[in-house]
C-alpha cells in the first residue's frame, strides 16, 4: 500500500481485496510504504527498495498495489515479467506508469465523484455560488484537477480559484481569506502542508484546525474526510476498489486468466455523506455522519 496503517482508505482497499479474491488459502504480505509521512524523494525512494525487496525475496503468485506512490515504486518495475500485477485506487492514467502495454498489468482506477459532491453540498447550502479547489503540491492532484475541470457543476456554481498551497501556515491565512470570494471550499490536497520544521502535518490535524475556525461549508471526495470535520462528499468507495481488485486477482489465480485479457476499469459506486456535526453547527472533530438521502 502507498501509504500506511490504520487509515480507513488503505484498509477497506484491502479489506475489499480479501473479499474479492474470496480464497481462504490466500496467504498475504502487507507492505505500507507510508508516503504520506515519509514523503522526501530520498525516503520515498528507500522505501520503493525495500518494497520490491520483499517481492524479489517472498516471490509471490501476484502482487497488489493500492494509489499512485505504489506504482511508481513497486509495480512499474516488474512490468512484463511473470508475477502478475493487480492495483487499485489509481489516479493517474494507465498509459503515465505503461500499464497499457503490459501484458502482466490489469487494475482498478479512481475516479472522484466532483460534480455529485459539488451538487450535495449545493443541498445543504442552496446560496452556493462561488467556490475555491485548495491543493498542496502532490504530483497525483494533476489528473485529479482535469477530471474536475470536466465535471459538471449545478447551474450557476463556479470554481473562482484553484490554489495550490505549501505550507499549513499559509493554508490558515487563504482560509481566512476565502470568506470574501468564495462561498464554499473543495479540500482536495491537505496531506504535504509543511509545518515550521518543513514536516507533513497530518491531514486529521488540517480538518480538524478547519472545522474549528473556518466559516465555510467544505466538501472531500473521501469518506475519512467527513470523520474528521469536512462537511459533505460524495465518496470513493474504497471497498468497491479493493472488490473489484480482488475479483480480477480471483481471475488470474483461480481461473487462470491473464491479465492482459483484464480490461482496466474504474469503480463508479459513490456513497454521499454529510458531517451531522457540522451541518448542525458544531466544531467537533471526529464528528458523526450520515448518507444523504438518493434521489
Amino acid at each position: 500500500m502507498s501509504y500506511h496503517s490504520p487509515w480507513r482508505w488503505t484498509d477497506g482497499q484491502l479489506e475489499g481485496f480479501k473479499a474479492g479474491l474470496a480464497d481462504p488459502r490466500a496467504q498475504v504480505k502487507v507492505f505500507a510504504l507510508d508516503t504520506k509521512r515519509q514523503s522526501s524523494p530520498e525516503q520515498m525512494a528507500a522505501r520503493g527498495r525495500e518494497a520490491r525487496a520483499l517481492v524479489d525475496e517472498w516471490k509471490p503468485d501476484l502482487v497488489y498495489t493500492t494509489d499512485d506512490d505504489a506504482q511508481d515504486l513497486v509495480t512499474r518495475h516488474y512490468l512484463d515479467t511473470p508475477v502478475p500485477q493487480v492495483f487499485s485506487g489509481v489516479n493517474k492514467s494507465p498509459a503515465h506508469y505503461g500499464f497499457d502495454k503490459a501484458k502482466n498489468v490489469t487494475g482498478v482506477i479512481e475516479h472522484e465523484h466532483f460534480g455529485e459532491s459539488v451538487h450535495l453540498l449545493k443541498k445543504l447550502v442552496p446560496g452556493l455560488k462561488r467556490l475555491v479547489v485548495v491543493l498542496d503540491e502532490a504530483p497525483m492532484w494533476g489528473p485529479v484537477v482535469q477530471r474536475m475541470k470536466e465535471s459538471p457543476l449545478p447551474p450557476g456554481v463556479a470554481i473562482v480559484g484553484w490554489e495550490t498551497l505549501r505550507t499549513f501556515d499559509e493554508f490558515k491565512a487563504r482560509m481566512g481569506a476565502y470568506p470574501d470570494i468564495a462561498d464554499a471550499v473543495a479540500l482536495i490536497g491537505i496531506f504535504s502542508f509543511k509545518d515550521k520544521a518543513g514536516r507533513n502535518v497530518p491531514y486529521q490535524e488540517v480538518l480538524r484546525w478547519t472545522a474549528e475556525n473556518s466559516s465555510l461549508p467544505d466538501l472531500g471526495f473521501w469518506i475519512d474526510r467527513v470523520h474528521y470535520g469536512t462537511l459533505a462528499a460524495v465518496t470513493v468507495s474504497e471497498r468497491e476498489q479493493g472488490l473489484a481488485a480482488g475479483r480480477l486477482a480471483r481471475q488470474i489465480l483461480v481461473e487462470g486468466k491473464s491479465p492482459a485479457s483484464l480490461p482496466i476499469r474504474a469503480t463508479t459506486k459513490g456513497l454521499p455523506v454529510i458531517s451531522l456535526a457540522r451541518a448542525s453547527g458544531s466544531a467537533s472533530p471526529c464528528a458523526a455522519s450520515s448518507s444523504w438521502p438518493r434521489r
